[in-house]
């Protein structure tokens, strides 16, 4: 039987989840933080070190103790081909630019006559090397399909991107759209958050649920209260480097105290 998609479930019942990023493509991390409360888990294969490989082992790691959710690098068919075999059932594709790159993702993610997705299924992760019967038949429906929209060109066209049949979510990815308009790392800016906006309200019309990032001026307590849905408030990196930094600043600051 093909594992329901809890994630997906949770997300048409109107559910606010917040998640955490696991950016090193280290299993332990993903392993560790599965078991800490968050709603979701992000592996983040686009800006971390990470591989398909690296993907199947975090996966196993965290088993059913979270939903995860694998970032690819980039609306690639044959990556997204190889990383849903490997057994991802929700999938994060990065800088989708026009509805038509978003039916392309679609299409690349499903089995025919729904999609283009190729066949192997009795052979792969996904299906539990072949146990699970109905994984083909399955696969479509509890796929959790989410796209970035991440420049001044996607806003443009957000509307239009967020009602692709099949994208499931539309997520928000505001520095790189402040980069996009020369404003990257400014994002209290107020041209940038003019586009924040317009983006928000295209996304919004589409009735599907909404995903971002906190940022400057969007807390992920205010994030939420906008009808955002699913926000990712940490990182393996950040939640390791911010405690080290305070055991460290603890240690110097006793250290400062006896005069050595």
């Amino acid at each position: 039987m093909v594992k329901p998609n809890l994630l997906k479930r949770r997300l048409a019942q109107g559910e606010a989840l917040f998640g955490a990023w696991i950016g090193t493509g280290s299993a332990v991390n993903a392993e560790i933080l599965a078991h800490q409360g968050f709603d979701f888990l992000i592996l983040d294969l686009e800006h971390g070190p990470g591989d398909v490989k690296d993907a199947a082992d975090m996966l196993r790691a965290v088993g059913p103790a979270t939903p995860c959710i694998v970032r690819v690098p980039w609306n690639d068919p044959v990556f997204l081909k190889r990383i849903l075999d490997a057994g991802a059932d929700s999938l994060m594709i990065p800088s989708v630019e026009t509805a038509e790159e978003a039916r392309a993702a679609v299409q690349a993610c499903r089995y025919p006559p729904q999609g283009r997705r190729g066949y192997a299924a009795p052979l792969v992760r996904a299906s539990t090397y072949g146990k699970a019967k109905d994984y083909m038949r399955g696969a479509n429906d509890e796929l959790l399909l989410i796209v970035q929209i991440e420049s001044a060109e996607a806003v443009g066209r957000a509307a239009e991107i967020a009602a692709v049949d099949g994208v499931d979510v539309p997520f928000l990815g505001v520095n790189d759209m402040a980069g996009s308009i020369g404003r990257l790392e400014e994002l209290d800016h107020p041209d940038v958050r003019a586009l924040v906006a317009r983006a928000e309200a295209a996304m919004r019309a589409s009735g599907k649920p909404m995903g971002t990032v906190p940022s400057a001026g969007a807390t992920w307590q205010s994030l939420f209260e906008a009808g955002y849905q699913l926000v990712p408030v940490a990182s393996d990196v950040g939640l390791m480097r911010d405690a080290a930094l305070a055991c460290v600043d603890q240690q110097l600051r006793f250290r400062a105290g006896r005069g050595a």
